[in-house]
This record gives structure tokens, sequence and C-alpha cells, in this order.
């Protein structure tokens, strides 16, 4: 038979191969029985109290980036959950990521981090104000409903992943890591939340880095992403089946090799550095938000319907993975 013939017959299933690979589909259903109290009432306080700084959150506005850090610890604090500084000194100025940690302390480690300093002169409410709400209401809900957790689950408030320091040793995310890696810390999985709070209805709102992506995904920007590297398919895999339980949010996702632009565009990268398993979760940033990195990104610009959707897909999923005994979903009446 010819090569010709092989093609023809092999390509439909190469090219169903890759798709299947790339999106991760998942059977699992949306059980609006699922009740979580995620409060859109915190989430919206903390992304204004980080909004409207005196000055931007930037390397810069050194004063900036402790006031906000000043702002998560205390957050925080009234979870009940167990609060560490790391600080670490860069040029003449020192910079701390806030750390708040549930569950055994010497147990593996279930990281959910999220960055709180901007680009620039910004108001970062979706760029990612909105991620570090999504912790701290993580940290209430652990602190509220006190779940047996068998790993540790870490929540931390990074500083520094915007550029110049994006990709180098000076990230918030990077000095953590590599703290972890130096002292033979296990990590479980590590998810960063970067940039969760933007929702649109508009159509063609959604973009893609690559054109062939428009034939696999929603062209409205009204759904939450999963994004891992091709390494780490069975966490995305594993992350999305809880999501989609919890979230009423369509939950899509991405396994995809690090070069294609955005995959690696957070602090999640910092830890596939040091060869932990991580993935993040996003709404996509610039490739439907076109505020990102501008002076219109403000707190008018985010759902916080949409936000707590979010926070309730990944407290079921860190849960589910995390408790001691697992809470198996309610079943769907007749």
């Amino acid at each position: 038979m010819s090569l010709l013939f092989w093609i023809i017959v092999l390509s439909p299933i190469v090219i169903f191969f890759v798709v299947y690979v790339m999106t991760n589909p998942t059977s699992e259903i949306y059980l609006p029985q699922i009740s979580i109290p995620v409060s859109k009432i915190k989430l919206y306080e903390t992304v204004s109290s980080l909004t409207r700084l005196s000055k931007p959150r930037n390397y810069t506005n050194v004063d900036a980036l402790d006031e906000a850090a000043e702002i998560i610890r205390q957050s925080f604090e009234k979870t009940g959950g167990n609060v560490t500084i790391q600080e670490y000194q860069f040029s003449d100025s020192t910079y701390r990521n806030v750390i708040c940690s549930f569950g055994p302390s010497q147990a593996d480690r279930v990281i959910v981090g999220a960055h709180y300093d901007v680009c620039e002169d910004q108001p970062g409410a979706d760029d990612n104000a909105s991620g570090v709400a999504g912790i701290i209401e993580l940290a209430r809900l652990l602190g509220k409903l006190k779940p047996r957790l068998k790993y540790r689950i870490d929540l931390i408030a990074y500083t520094l992943e915007e550029p110049p320091f994006f990709k180098t040793g000076h990230m918030g995310s990077d000095v953590h890591a590599r703290s972890l890696s130096d002292n033979g810390i296990p990590v479980k999985e590590m998810i960063s939340l970067e940039m969760i709070g933007y929702f649109t209805q508009e159509e063609n709102s959604q973009s893609y880095p690559l054109a062939p992506l428009k034939l696999c995904y929603p062209s409205v920007g009204n759904y939450i992403s999963i994004v891992g590297n091709l390494g780490n398919w069975g966490l995305v895999r594993r992350c999305k089946n809880f999501m989609t339980q919890a979230c009423s949010v369509d939950v899509f996702s991405i396994n995809a090799p690090a070069f294609i632009p955005g995959v690696g565009l957070s602090d999640h990268q910092s830890y596939w550095k040091y060869g932990f398993p991580a993935i993040m979760i996003t709404d996509t940033a610039f490739y439907r938000n076109k505020n990102y990195h501008r002076p219109s990104d403000t707190i008018e610009t985010l759902s916080f319907d949409g936000m707590a959707e979010v926070i309730k897909g990944v407290y079921w999923y860190i849960t589910q993975r995390s408790q001691i005994v697992v809470t198996p979903p309610p079943a769907k009446e007749a």
C-alpha cells in the first residue's frame, strides 16, 4: 500500500489523539447540590482594598507592596490558619511572600498561589487582585469548614511576578519553589490562580495563541481554563474533574508545550523549574481581557459571580484531593 494511503487512513486518528491529549475531556458534570459558602462580598472587599492603595503595588513602590502584604497577612490571620512571612532581599529592598497553612505541618504539600504585585502603574484588579482574593477566600473556607486534611495546604501570596522579574530567580514564587527544593520538601502539586475575574458574554470575545485552537474551544469568553504542560496531563484532568462538579461556570483545559504563548505565563512555571507538578487556573488573561496591564483593569470590569464559582471549584478540588475521608459528591435527584 502506498504512503499516501496510510497518511489518509492515519491522519484522522492522529488528529483525534492530539486533540484528546490537548483538551483533556472529562465526563464529569456540574452537581448543584454541592454547597460551598463562598462570599462574593469578601472577594469584592479584597479586590477593592488592593486596588485602592495610595500607589500602584509594583516593585518600585515597596511601601505599597508592604501595605498589600499587610492587608493579606491580616486577612489570613482572621481565618485561623498558620501565617508565616517569607522575606528576601533584592537590591536594597525587602520583599515578602505571605503564606497561610492548613493541615498537618509535616505532610506533603498542596500549594495554591497568586501574585499580588502589578505591572507598572495600573490597579491590577484582574491581574492579579482577583487571584489573591481567591486564595484569601479559600483560607476563610478552610478555617470555617475545617475539613480533616491529610496533606498540608499552603495558600501563598507572591511578590514580584511581573516584569522585570518574570522568569528570574527574584520572583517570589521562584524563591519559594527553590526553598522547597533545597530543603527536600515534598510537593503533591501547585496551582497558580492567575486572573480569575473577567467573564463576558460577547460574541468573538475569546482569542487564542494559535488559530486552530478556535476549532476546539469557545469563541465567547465566559469560561475558566486549567492550563498545564504535557507532563501534567493527569493533574489537569483530576483538577478539571472535581472543579466541574462544583463550579457552574464551564471549565475547559489545555495541555500543551510550555513554549506556546501563555502556557507558562504565571507563577506555576517557577515550580516546573524545580521539578514540581504545577498548573494554572485562569480566565486566559490577554486572550480575553483587553484591560490586561492597562489602567482600565479596574474592579468594575470583574464578575464576582464568576469568581465565586471558580473558587467553589478550586475549594472542592483541593479538599477532596486532601481530605482524610473523601466526601463523595451527592447523588443527583431522579
